[in-house]
């Protein structure tokens, strides 16, 4: 079967992303900030993706393993060409936007084009907020630059030159510890808006950070940014608790070889040529060379400085009329099982169902899975609030969440201080899944309340992912849903589940048996139907299923954000998959598999992706949906993406992200369609209520 490679993919997700900046019909100020999430996204593709490819080609060259697929090192070949050929594009696309700007009269200058008063005013700010943040790194000849520079840091390498000696010098960028942008006063009477990068702060006022230190004639400043590999191994040492292990990984990191330079293109020959050298890193193969910017993902926070239309409109999000219309949440779920659809719906619903269950007296436990919180989290304030108020608090905290490690760690201290319990998990399974479980005493009886998401229980990212919520009190949910924590604190015992798909024991057969009711369905002349909306697909066991039901006569819809390894449309294989992606102001992140299954139309939301970590390797939970009305309003969420012919892509054979063809059908840009949808449906229980 033809698979494509994941990380050939990953940078055709990561293009859809460009292409959204290059769209002029975007607005100006998101398009700038999408050139920020583009490069974002790069960094961490190298960090894990671009890393693993340089630990299979090490293997592969040590003959210790052989090639699954296409050998590392034509891969890698592959890989930086199109990096190349993108960050070409970037740049070209970052021009066109800073054009844009000057439009909307907002000027991005730099160093040279600050007129008298502007630059009198940039070294006093300097002086009094930026200054004290840098502490120069002098490098001599015994520098080791692997050993200086932070991972993700972006940096202005200087060569100080007085006579014909040079004095190489790294500057850290402060952009963690003072704004990236610094806005200008405006000259009175004018429409101009200067705005300055601190980079180019840090240019102009040189002479301040080094007079009466080290004596130069001229100086050349580039930006740069080395970027590491972000996987690390744990030491095997029983005396060390998982928080101190942890604690030691992170700090490795820090010091995990290079895999990347990225460096501005202007940089001379001279310099280059020694950041390479003493880095360890082959040039043009593990070197970036990109505009005048590094750490381009500070952009993501570009400021607005002119009209409220140059970024996306914003849209209130919905209130629940389930929830509002009832005495307080448990009546309300009580009712009927209630699915929310973020960042559509408010958020609150969830903090306020966590916060109930803290204060209310009937409840009596409370469990809750933790993967990435919001660092101020409501929710974890509220558990700590739940012991106070004598309740047993159970929370189950991923420590190795990648990039959300220390504050899990943090979180886990003070939780544990505040008399919660903690666990940690299975040895060797990341916790992904996304569940509370509260047990509530009713009417002399324990009765069980659920919340199973697709999305992380984090309320700054539920402003910009979209993810179903589902709050149920059925009891062949909820009563599994206690098995699920069980299992995770007491992972020797052996659990059964026959609703719940539970990764890594009960998922994978689970799925190929509804795929095999499609298969038979097809081969008896019935109708036999797969609508799957994942982020990521690239598990080839999943992969080959569904290339056989496509065989078989079942007809296949595929709506994947980012990798994706099949090949749709090859005569004899895939001609029966179709498959789009969905790149907008929303990260599409929500999980949904709908299979016909004989008209019962079976749906399962679940937490994990169809990736073989996610289904053998990590502790995920898919939950079907049983009430056939939510199952609908998910279902008609669905169809309007699938008519989206505004921001999907066709995904083909060469995944070359070609708009979907609208011709003349009605424009349809499902994100907004379903923001419309939720809020008629809204309107709808109103009257009905």
């Amino acid at each position: 079967m033809h698979l494509f490679e994941k990380e050939l993919s990953w940078l055709s997700f990561n293009e859809r992303v460009l292409q959204e900046a290059a769209d002029t019909s975007v607005p100006i100020i998101e398009r700038v900030r999408f050139l920020g999430i583009y490069s974002s996204n790069l960094d961490e593709f190298f960090r894990v993706r671009v890393a693993d490819l340089h630990r299979r080609l090490r293997l592969e060259q040590a003959g210790k393993v052989q090639p699954q697929g296409m050998p590392a090192e034509e891969l890698l070949e592959r890989v930086n060409n199109k990096v190349q050929s993108l960050a070409v594009r970037f740049n070209e696309i970052h021009v066109e936007v800073i054009k844009g700007l000057v439009r909307r009269n907002i000027f991005l200058i730099n160093n040279d084009q600050l007129n008298e008063k502007e630059g009198e005013w940039l070294r006093k700010y300097f002086r009094d907020e930026v200054l004290h943040h840098i502490t120069p790194i002098l490098i001599g000849d015994n520098t080791k630059l692997a050993n200086v520079m932070n991972d993700e840091d972006a940096y202005l390498m200087c060569a100080l030159h007085n006579g014909d000696k040079t004095q190489y010098v790294l500057l850290d960028i402060p952009s963690d510890q003072t704004s990236r942008f610094i806005q200008l006063p405006r000259i009175k009477g004018q429409r101009r808006k200067p705005i300055i990068v601190l980079d180019n702060a840090i240019r102009y006022c040189v002479n301040d950070i080094f007079d009466g230190f080290i004596e130069f004639e001229s100086a050349e400043m580039f930006a740069v940014k080395v970027t590491r590999d972000a996987d690390y191994d744990l030491e095997r040492d029983v005396e060390l608790s998982l928080l101190e292990k942890m604690s030691q990984g992170i700090k490795q990191r820090d010091t995990n070889r290079p895999v990347r330079l990225v460096h501005d293109e202007m940089m001379p020959d001279y310099m280059f040529n020694y950041m390479c050298e003493n880095l360890g890193l082959e040039p043009g193969v593990e070197t970036t060379a990109s505009g005048r910017y590094r750490n381009f993902k500070d952009f993501i926070k570009f400021p607005n400085m002119g009209p409220r239309y140059l970024e996306n409109e914003k849209l209130s999000a919905l209130n629940s009329s389930q929830f509002d219309s009832a005495i307080n949440v448990f009546d309300a779920i009580s009712k009927e099982d209630i699915l929310l659809h973020y960042p559509y719906y408010k958020f609150r619903y969830l903090t306020d169902f966590v916060r109930a269950a803290s204060f209310d007296p009937a409840v009596k436990q409370i469990q809750v899975t933790v993967y990435r919180v919001a660092n101020n989290s409501q929710i974890l304030k509220s558990l700590i609030e739940a012991v106070k108020n004598g309740k047993k608090v159970i929370v189950i905290v991923e420590l190795s969440a990648r990039f959300d490690e220390e504050a899990n760690i943090e979180w886990a201290r003070e939780l544990t201080e505040a008399g919660v319990v903690v666990e940690f998990g299975v040895s060797s399974l990341k916790c992904h899944a996304k569940i509370i479980h509260v047990i509530r005493e009713e009417e002399g009886e324990e009765v069980s309340y659920g919340y199973i998401s697709t999305g992380n229980l984090n309320e700054k990212t539920a402003r910009v992912y979209t993810d179903f919520g589902l709050f149920t009190k059925n009891p062949e949910i909820t009563s599994e849903l206690a098995k699920v924590f069980d299992f995770i604190i007491n992972p020797y015992k052996n659990f059964k589940f026959k609703h719940l798909q539970v990764s890594p024991n009960y998922s994978r057969e689970p799925i190929y048996a509804l795929i095999d009711d499609e298969i038979e369905a097809a081969r008896n002349g019935n109708r036999a139907e797969i609508f799957l909306k994942v982020n990521n697909l690239v598990d080839e066991g999943l992969s080959n299923k569904l290339y056989e039901a496509s065989e078989a006569g079942v007809k296949i819809r595929l709506i994947v954000r980012g990798m994706c390894n099949i090949q749709a449309g090859i005569k004899g294989q895939s001609e029966n998959i179709k498959i789009i992606s969905i790149v907008d102001r929303y990260l599409e992140h929500s999980r949904v598999a709908l299979f016909y299954a004989g008209g019962e139309r079976k749906m399962i939301v679940s937490s994990a992706d169809w990736m073989t970590r996610n289904i053998d390797h990590r502790i995920e939970v898919g939950c079907p949906i049983l009430d056939k009305n939510l199952r609908k309003i998910i279902k008609d969420q669905m169809d309007l993406q699938w008519r989206d012919n505004i921001k999907a892509r066709v995904l083909d054979a060469d995944q070359s992200n070609g708009y979907v063809k609208r011709g003349n059908r009605k424009r349809v840009r499902s994100q907004m369609a379903i923001y419309d949808y939720l809020k008629q449906l809204e309107r709808s229980r109103e009257r009905q209520g």
